[in-house]
């Protein structure tokens, strides 16, 4: 029986791109920082006052919800902390 032709496959060549540009948009975030250390202590320090003072500090009329605003200064201060690259 006759043997078969080997055939040889030609090498890929991909297609030329019209423009192949890797561009890549750096957007500026350096504002993510500072905003959440800031978030952060604010947080921390409206906690801090809270007990200090007994609960007549920072808004009275608060009462014991002003943890709650503080631990929202902190939560707040994480949701920035996505942002950060």
């Amino acid at each position: 029986m006759p043997k078969s032709r080997i055939r040889k496959k030609a090498d890929f060549t991909p297609p030329p791109a019209a423009k192949q540009s890797t561009t890549i948009k750096l957007s500026n975030r350096s504002w993510v920082a500072p905003v959440m250390l800031a978030l952060f202590l604010i947080g921390l320090a409206w906690i801090v006052v809270f007990y200090v003072t007994e609960g007549s500090l920072p808004i009275d009329a608060f009462g014991n919800w002003n943890i709650v605003v503080g631990f929202g200064f902190i939560a707040a201060g994480f949701g920035v902390s996505t942002q950060w690259k």
